[in-house]
């Protein structure tokens, strides 16, 4: 079908950040959690595939990537700075634990009769590097998003002394850098050497545009988990809202 794999990624886009809003919606807090664990692994696989879309090659795992600094933004406007850190932190535990657990399988001695070992071995033996790539891309934009939306938020309170508004600035000012930052580092620390150095370029461009372009549309999907929170209070302990 022409268009497939775009008409694909701009749902994914509404998916994604609408299944992270019904997690939070039905779980809250551990909600968000969750579904941190679910793309950070996730996404580190989804990775390994390269599709042609909007005429580049790119790999896939942005827009679900994308979906944690919605989770980390949520956190920050919801729970506050030392629930969005922490948020991070379990991300980044997940990581390890994966990377660990799945190198563990090749331990083993396939049966005989087994058919699956040599491929999820295909699949897996590149995890190692992309996985320590996200690793590392991830720790450093994720801390640096949790503290530039909190910079912006502070600015933007003293410049105009008002709380919650200019949500708009704190999560795109904090995020469009953010991704940049997770854009260049993982791909240059997992593909250098991998692909041709024309195709890291492409992947860099439509990486960069893929998140400009999720960073733009996450916005709504934070205005309306905090209207969930202030129309179900019960989500929110009082002594974890933002102050």
């Amino acid at each position: 079908m022409p268009f497939q794999n775009e008409i694909i990624l701009i749902a994914s886009i509404f998916v994604f950040f609408g299944s992270l809003v019904a997690f939070f919606r039905f779980f809250g807090k551990q909600g968000v959690f969750a579904w941190t664990v679910i793309c950070t692994i996730a996404a580190n696989i989804e990775v390994l595939i390269l599709v042609h879309a909007f005429g580049l090659d790119t790999t896939l795992g942005n827009v679900l990537f994308a979906s944690t600094f919605l989770a980390t933004d949520i956190m920050s406007e919801i729970f506050g700075k030392k629930e969005a850190s922490r948020c991070v932190k379990i991300g980044i535990l997940a990581n390890v634990t994966f990377i660990l657990i799945s190198q563990s399988w090749f331990l083993y001695i396939p049966a005989e009769g087994d058919s699956m070992a040599e491929p999820i071995r295909t699949v897996f033996a590149n995890t190692p590097r992309v996985m320590l790539a996200s690793l590392v891309a991830y720790a450093i934009c994720e801390i640096y998003d949790v503290w530039a939306y909190h910079f912006w938020w502070n600015w933007t309170e003293k410049k105009f002394g008002n709380r919650r508004g200019f949500l708009w600035v704190r999560n795109n000012g904090s995020t469009l850098v953010s991704q940049l930052i997770n854009v260049v580092a993982f791909n240059l620390l997992a593909f250098a050497g991998v692909f041709p150095w024309n195709t890291i370029g492409e992947i860099l461009i439509f990486g960069y545009g893929i998140f400009i372009v999720t960073s733009l549309m996450d916005t709504p999907f934070v205005y309306l988990a905090r209207r969930i929170a202030d129309k179900h209070p019960e989500l929110v302990n009082e002594s974890e809202k933002a102050s």
